[in-house]
């Protein structure tokens, strides 16, 4: 008689289901961090419909970013859409997403863990951003890329740390509901 060991299986998580909120938050998310950076290449171009693409892409950034005239010159003359502050926001908001996708926001980072403490945490870090405009305002520093960068860089991982739960999380889990969620309805 021979006997055989049956190896073990893995019990599979049961695949939950990615929100739809998420998919879109994604979509946005891409474009929102590609499109300054292709608007110059975009003007740049003689092909038919890229440069009025780019006017768009300007058009809002120019509604949006502080100082649009400071961004960087990407594709002489025609510069990126937006300032390296606002760009820097973005990318702290990318480094938040992949955080996100890699611990589920089980970590303790996630602000929105925290209730009322944690948002005006969040509002805390996001004022860094407006700070750093007006200290360069009142003549407290110079423009400068490096710096301007740093500032939207946390003021992204701040806006990041809170939101990117709210959007990609499949299911609530107890305790780790925002606050709003929690209140008696009237």
């Amino acid at each position: 008689m021979v006997r055989t060991a049956a190896l073990p299986t893995a019990t599979a998580k049961p695949k939950q289901s990615r929100p739809r909120r998420s998919l879109i938050a994604d979509v946005i998310l891409v474009g929102l961090v590609s499109g300054p950076v292709a608007a110059p290449f975009l003007a740049a171009t003689d092909w038919p419909i890229l440069p009025q693409i780019a006017h768009i892409i300007y058009f809002m950034g120019d509604h949006v970013c502080p100082q649009p005239e400071m961004a960087l010159a990407l594709m002489s003359p025609y510069l990126m859409a937006v300032c390296m502050r606002c760009f820097g926001t973005l990318m702290g908001l990318v480094v938040t997403r992949y955080l996100f996708s890699v611990n589920q926001g089980d970590a303790p980072y996630w602000l929105n863990r925290y209730g009322w403490l944690g948002l005006l945490l969040t509002l805390g870090l996001c004022l860094v951003y407006p700070f750093e405009l007006y200290a360069q305002y009142w003549g407290w520093w110079e423009y400068n890329n490096g710096v301007v960068t740093l500032f939207g860089l946390v003021s992204g991982l701040g806006l990041g740390a809170y939101i990117m739960p709210l959007l990609h999380q499949s299911t609530r889990k107890s305790g780790n509901d925002p606050v709003w969620t929690r209140l008696p309805l009237p």
